[in-house]
């Protein structure tokens, strides 16, 4: 047992004698050393009646019990919020006071916590002291660490009660809870567009500020976020990390295989109460609601042209730029979209990877196999805002609308005669190729030829 004098003339000191044999990191406390090997042993003695979750040390176990009974103990005096342990009052009341006393020597950064500061010192260090020993990735910090385990064992321990969806983390429970309550509490003081989490409010303010202070090193391409470039990376790397557990299919992104994996469930819990579609993903249900509504939140910086989706923004912005990042290997051909190159690829695979239920019938895209359902169900989602006829296809849509508006946005080459179709351009052409074809023949009937 050590005495206390001892133990606070090593913390004074600053001295660590007692060393894990696993990873290398030292200690002042033989408890501490105890505490630390559970990390390695996976033993987490201190379990969850409720839940059923298992916790390491008795204060995590005891902080964790706190969510089920709701109790928060800890009231802010200055704006009332409350919270479950007298640390997290603490640390928020430096919001009021603006104090951050821990400073980095590296980058002049400070912190409000001195756990902050330490995992910040990690990214200048490199150091990851966490390791899963399933797939060998390494975290920063001891949460994250455990929040990836549970990808391994496939615990949710977060479970809704209005649907019974079970989530990894309480902040995504809390997230999804917006779905069924339509709460919307995060509001752009800019546009006034409002959003379900803090976190996709400060996003979407990006998207007002342009600022991208992240920059690639291998193209130049800047990001407003330092994940975004990390994931960018992975463009020129080729790398993807996640794979499909039902077909094997790899992923670039985490984001990707979530969404892929619904494919193999066929859950689509995203309703339209416009025309009743549903979709896998609450992104993927707000850029269709965009086609109800007419929104087009993303512009331009070049020549003011709107988009409803993000995606379509920064693909128009390349026409600017002349920046096309993605070269075909079979070819050489180079495209503006990753996503482009890929079907591309296909015309020289010859891969058709999309098939039809009712017919067999493959595609190269989902977009032609969306289309081509149609030819089935009978679907017509496309509405004309003059006399309500209805189409299949967007383009559809669009040309008929020219018989409304009168746009002719097709001129003959020849007598710049317009025309509202391509096709009836093509068929007024040969009119031209026509006349000179048989003026050619009389001209040689006169010279005899």
């Amino acid at each position: 047992m050590q005495s206390s004098r001892k133990i606070l003339k090593m913390v004074r000191t600053g001295e660590k004698p007692i060393t894990c044999t696993q990873c290398g990191k030292s200690f002042t406390r033989s408890s501490h050393l105890n505490r630390h090997m559970m990390i390695h042993t996976g033993e987490k003695p201190f379990t969850c009646t409720q839940c059923g979750k298992s916790f390491g040390e008795s204060l995590s176990f005891n902080r964790h019990m706190l969510i089920h009974t709701g109790e928060k103990p800890f009231t802010c005096t200055q704006c009332g919020k409350s919270f479950t342990q007298s640390s997290s009052l603490n640390r928020h009341m430096m919001i009021h006071t603006g104090e951050k006393p821990f400073t980095c020597t590296q980058c002049g950064k400070s912190f409000t916590q001195s756990s902050t500061f330490n995992r910040h010192n990690m990214i200048h260090t490199g150091e990851k002291p966490y390791t899963c020993t399933q797939c060998g990735k390494s975290f920063r910090r001891f949460s994250l660490f455990n929040l990836h385990m549970l990808i391994h064992t496939g615990e949710k321990p977060f479970t809704c009660t209005q649907c019974g969806k079970s989530f990894r983390r309480l902040s995504n429970l809390n997230q999804h809870m917006f779905i069924h309550t339509e709460e919307r509490p995060f509001t752009c003081t800019q546009c006034g567009k409002s959003f379900k989490d803090s976190s996709s409010l400060n996003k979407h303010v990006l998207i007002h500020t342009g600022e991208k202070p992240h920059k690639c090193d291998q193209c130049g391409k800047t990001f407003a976020r330092g994940s975004l470039l990390k994931n960018h990376l992975r463009v020129h790397t080729k790398e993807k990390p996640y794979s499909c557990s039902v077909c094997g299919k790899g992923f670039t992104w985490q984001s990707s295989i979530i969404t892929h994996q619904k494919i193999h469930t066929g859950v689509r819990e995203y309703y339209c109460f416009e025309c009743g579609k549903t979709f896998i993903t609450a992104d993927q249900l707000e850029r269709h609601e965009r086609n109800h509504t007419g929104e087009k939140p993303y512009k331009c910086s070049h020549c003011d042209k709107r988009f409803s989706q993000i995606a379509s923004l920064k693909a128009h912005e390349k026409i600017h730029t002349g920046e096309k990042p993605y070269t075909c290997s079979h070819c050489d051909k180079r495209f503006s979209r990753l996503g482009n190159l890929k079907v591309h690829e296909r015309i020289h695979t010859g891969v058709k990877p999309y098939k039809c239920s009712h017919c067999d019938k493959t595609f190269r895209e989902p977009g032609q196999l969306k289309v081509h359902v149609r030819t089935h169900t009978g679907e017509k989602p496309y509405m004309c805002s003059h006399c309500s006829k209805r189409f299949s296809r967007l383009d559809s849509l669009k040309e008929h609308e020219r018989i409304h508006t009168g746009e002719k946005p097709y001129m003959c080459s020849h007598c710049d005669k317009r025309f509202s179709y391509l096709g009836c351009l093509k068929v007024h052409e040969r009119t031209h190729t026509a006349i000179c074809s048989l003026k050619n023949d009389v001209l040689q009937d006169r010279v005899g030829f």
